[in-house]
């Protein structure tokens, strides 16, 4: 019986995934196998050794630890594309409510005290300095083309916009998503210096915090929007508010309200909304749930934030060994010498690698004594060791 811990509510469509034969699932578990997590802030919490996997219904893992769980051989797993359709329509709409002052015209109805003729008197009166402008025609730059980002190039190119986009990681596959029309900038500053709208669709890190910086908002064209539906720390905040300031910013839509710019009148923050679909929540969880249940009953890796991804058919005979060890020379060889000398003979052997942390399994025909087992986990530079049995014996 495998145990799964949820930090946050996970839609019910996902924990459906999990057989409830083979599964107990509560917010309250002790000694979990795995934890499910969406926005829980887990640096600070204590993980049981129990633990082998962790995963996060959503695609940023920046409430996770991640380096901490790496060396301990547990591979955190997120959800790349589960939410990206969502997250598009957030991006098209913020466009829209920008171009068009539809929060600042709003507002303003809202706040009229008068009623029937006087009513009709004064919007018609005021109501040219909500005048806006059309999308058709203007130029949307895209940095970063993942899946949420080429989602919302194509959409854009639909709406008769001009698009550029710069990504110089973007993969095979996405590149043949990408609509032919979008076209590519050579750097991040050809791109601000051509776009009306620039959407950013990159991960927080060392490389991108802070990466519109105030040198990269003077190239930009003067009303630019900028729309960040990506992370909080992109956009060096204390520049922004000096080119809002100067009207060299149009308008800034954020899904990450900060202190110093949610009251800002040409900025429109949202509650972290990118997300917030029935559609996208239900697809984050059973997304996150069968690639989880797949590694706590096969080993397989998809879609790991820190661990190599690793494509495995399920095994139906024999002894699976799932093993996380040091990325170093002779890892492989002393394993496989601990399994001859215990005269096991090994059926198949996968090893892949990524950056400090290698990942072996070894499919061996018969059963594996504790003692062969012990011998391995001791080896210098082991870090985890499963034993899996066979799919039908659970």
């Amino acid at each position: 019986m495998f145990k799964i811990q949820t930090l946050n509510t996970i839609a019910a469509a996902g924990l459906e995934q999990f057989p409830r034969e083979l599964y107990e699932i509560a917010s309250e578990m002790h000694l979990p196998d795995a934890i499910l997590v969406r926005s829980h802030v887990m640096h600070e919490l204590p993980i049981p050794n129990s633990v082998k996997v962790i995963g996060r219904a959503g695609a940023g893992v920046n409430n996770i630890p991640i380096a901490v769980l790496t060396s301990r051989g547990i591979p955190v797993f997120n959800t790349p594309g589960a939410n990206a359709n969502a997250v598009r329509e957030l991006v098209i709409a913020g466009m829209l409510i920008a171009s068009r002052n539809i929060c600042q015209a709003w507002r303003y109805v809202s706040e009229l005290k008068s009623s029937g003729a006087q009513l009709e008197h004064e919007i018609e009166k005021n109501k040219k300095q909500f005048v806006g402008f059309e999308l058709m025609g203007k130029t949307l730059g895209v940095i970063g083309l993942g899946s949420v980002g080429v989602k919302v190039a194509n959409a854009a190119t639909h709406l008769g916009m001009r698009v550029i986009g710069y990504d110089p990681t973007i993969s095979v596959n996405r590149a043949w998503e990408l609509s032919s029309t979008v076209q590519q900038a050579h750097n991040i500053d050809d791109l601000l210096m051509k776009s009306d709208f620039v959407s950013f669709h990159v991960p927080l890190n060392s490389e991108t915090k802070n990466m519109i910086n105030s040198s990269r908002l003077h190239l930009m064209k003067p009303g630019v929007t900028l729309l960040n539906f990506a992370r909080d720390g992109i956009i060096d905040n204390q520049a922004l508010i000096a080119a809002l300031n100067e009207k060299k910013v149009f308008a800034y839509i954020s899904d990450f309200p900060t202190t110093d710019l949610k009251n800002h009148p040409s900025v429109i923050s949202l509650p972290h909304l990118g997300a917030s679909t029935k559609e996208a929540e239900e697809n984050c969880a059973v997304m996150i749930a069968k690639q989880v249940r797949d590694f706590l009953e096969t080993g397989s890796i998809t879609n790991s934030t820190n661990f190599p991804t690793v494509e495995i058919p399920r095994h139906s005979i024999g002894i699976r060994l799932s093993i996380v060890n040091a990325n170093i020379p002779n890892m492989v060889a002393q394993i496989s010498s601990k399994l001859a000398s215990a005269g096991l003979n090994i059926t198949s052997l996968l090893n892949k690698s990524r950056d400090d942390i290698a990942y072996t399994v070894i499919d061996i025909s018969s059963d594996v004594s504790d003692a062969t087992l012990n011998e391995i986990a001791a080896i210098d530079g082991v870090v985890q060791l499963r034993k899996l049995l066979p799919v039908s014996a659970h």
